[in-house]
C-alpha cells in the first residue's frame, strides 16, 4: 500500500491524498461503507461501485463464524468471493468485545456510542443530538478495573467468546485474529484490540490499554502477508491515555492507524480527542476513524486529521425507512408521502432520484417489499459519498 497526502490545508488539520492498494486507488478523505458479512446489506457488489463508493470493511468475526474464512480463502479470498474489485479493509474482531460483552450486559445493543450517541434502541428517526454521558450512563453503571462481561472472558492472550450463532466456545487473540485476517485477504487489516465501552472508569481503561498495545506488537510480528495493516488507538475519553496511546502505537511499524472506542459528548469534544490523537500519529501515515460517520460529523472528522472513517449510518437508517436528503432527514415510512409524486431529493442525480417518486417508495415501505430498502440505501451511499465528495473539493479550494 501506498499513501500520498496531495494538500495540506493551511487552516484546519485536513489532508487531501490518496490511497494506493493492489486493487485500486482511494482518495481521501473518504467514507467507507460497511459490508460486515462480505455485503453491503439490500445492494450487490456492482450497486454499491455505482453509489461512488471507493472502498469496503468486512467484519472479521463474523466472517470467521460463517461462512469462514478457509471457505473465502478458497474461493479466491475476499475480493472474488464478493465480486468486488476495489479495495476492502477487514476489522480485526475487537469491536465484538464490546458489542457481546459489556454492551450486551448494558443493554447497548450493537452499537457503541457514536461521539456517545447510543442509537440501537432509538428510533433512527429521532433527532441525531448528541446526548450527555450523565444521561446515558449513570454513575451506578461505571466498569471499573478487574470487572469482566457475563458473556465473555477477556484475559492477556485475548477473548473467550460464546457463538451467537450456536453458542460454542471460541477463543480470539491477536495472533488468531490477522491469521483469519490473513486467509480473507483484504488490501487492509487491522490489529486485535479491545474496543472499551463508554462506562469503563479510567483504571479499566489503562489495563485494557495494556493488553491493547501488547497485542499490536503480537499482530506486527504474526502477519506474514504484503497486506497493510494498522495498529488502533484506544484510550477512551481520557486524554492521556488517549495520548500514551497514540505515542505508542505511533512508534510502531504498522502502516496506518485506526482510531477506536468513544468520542465525548459533542462534536467539539470530539473534535478535540482526535487532536489529542492526531498530533502523535507519523504525519505521512494514513488514519482511520473507526465507527463514526454521522453527515453533522464529517466535516469535523476531516478537519481534525482524519483520512477515512468507516460507519454504518446511512445503510442503517436506510432499513429503517430513512433517507438523508437536502431537506433533513426524511421517514419514508410515513403515510404522508404515499401523496408526494416528486424525488426523493430534487438536487439528487443517483439513479433512484432521477427514477422513482416517494409515493411508491413509501409504497413499498408499508407493504414491507425489501426493494424500499434497497432503494433507500442507494440513495444513502450515493448522498454520503456525494457529501464527502464535496468535503474534498472544499479542501482543494482551501476552504476547511
Amino acid at each position: 500500500m501506498n499513501f500520498k497526502i496531495l494538500k495540506k490545508s493551511k487552516i484546519s488539520r485536513a489532508r487531501l491524498g490518496f490511497l494506493e492498494t493492489e486493487h485500486g486507488v482511494v482518495e481521501t478523505p473518504c467514507l467507507v461503507p460497511v459490508a460486515t458479512q462480505a455485503v453491503v446489506k439490500t445492494l450487490d457488489s456492482k450497486e454499491v461501485e455505482e453509489t461512488k463508493s471507493q472502498i469496503l470493511i468486512s467484519n472479521t468475526f463474523w466472517l470467521h463464524l460463517r461462512p469462514g474464512e478457509k471457505v473465502v480463502e478458497k474461493a479466491g479470498k475476499l475480493h472474488k468471493f464478493m465480486n468486488w474489485k476495489k479495495p476492502l479493509m477487514t476489522d480485526s474482531g475487537g469491536y465484538q468485545v464490546f458489542s457481546l460483552g459489556f454492551g450486551r450486559d448494558f443493554g447497548l445493543g450493537s452499537k457503541l456510542a457514536l461521539g456517545n450517541e447510543i442509537f440501537s434502541r432509538l428510533d433512527p428517526s429521532a433527532d441525531g443530538a448528541h446526548s450527555s454521558r450523565k444521561n446515558l450512563l449513570p454513575r451506578a453503571m461505571e466498569i471499573k478495573a478487574g470487572a469482566q462481561p457475563q458473556n465473555l472472558i477477556i484475559n492477556s492472550d485475548g477473548v473467550v467468546f460464546r457463538s451467537p450463532i450456536n453458542g460454542d466456545e471460541l477463543f480470539l487473540g491477536p495472533k488468531e485474529s490477522i491469521k483469519i485476517q490473513e486467509k480473507l485477504g483484504a488490501d487492509i487489516i487491522f490489529a486485535f484490540d479491545e474496543c472499551t465501552p463508554p462506562m469503563a472508569d479510567f483504571d479499566y481503561v489503562k489495563k485494557s490499554l495494556e493488553k491493547t498495545h501488547n497485542w499490536a506488537k503480537i499482530c506486527l510480528k504474526a502477519k506474514k502477508t504484503k497486506q497493510a495493516l494498522y495498529g488502533i488507538v484506544q484510550g477512551s475519553r481520557f486524554k492521556d491515555l488517549r495520548v500514551e496511546s497514540a505515542k505508542f502505537i505511533g512508534g510502531l511499524n504498522f502502516d496506518g492507524f485506526g482510531i477506536g472506542g468513544e468520542f465525548g459528548n459533542s462534536k467539539k469534544e470530539m473534535s478535540q480527542m482526535l487532536q489529542w490523537v492526531a498530533d502523535e500519529l507519523p504525519e505521512k501515515k494514513p488514519r482511520h476513524l473507526l465507527g463514526v460517520g454521522y453527515l453533522e460529523d464529517m466535516e469535523a472528522i476531516i478537519k481534525s486529521g482524519v483520512d477515512t472513517f468507516d460507519c454504518t449510518v446511512p445503510t442503517h437508517y436506510a432499513r429503517r425507512g430513512i433517507a438523508f436528503t437536502s431537506e433533513g432527514k426524511l421517514n419514508l415510512k410515513q403515510t404522508k408521502f404515499l401523496k408526494k409524486i416528486e424525488p426523493l431529493d430534487k438536487n439528487c442525480v443517483c439513479n433512484v432520484c432521477l427514477n422513482y417518486k416517494k409515493d411508491y417508495i413509501c409504497h413499498l415501505l408499508k407493504a414491507g417489499e425489501i426493494t424500499g430498502m434497497k432503494l433507500l440505501t442507494f440513495h444513502n451511499l450515493w448522498y454520503f459519498n456525494t457529501f464527502v465528495e464535496e468535503i474534498r473539493n472544499k479542501i482543494k479550494k482551501g476552504e476547511i
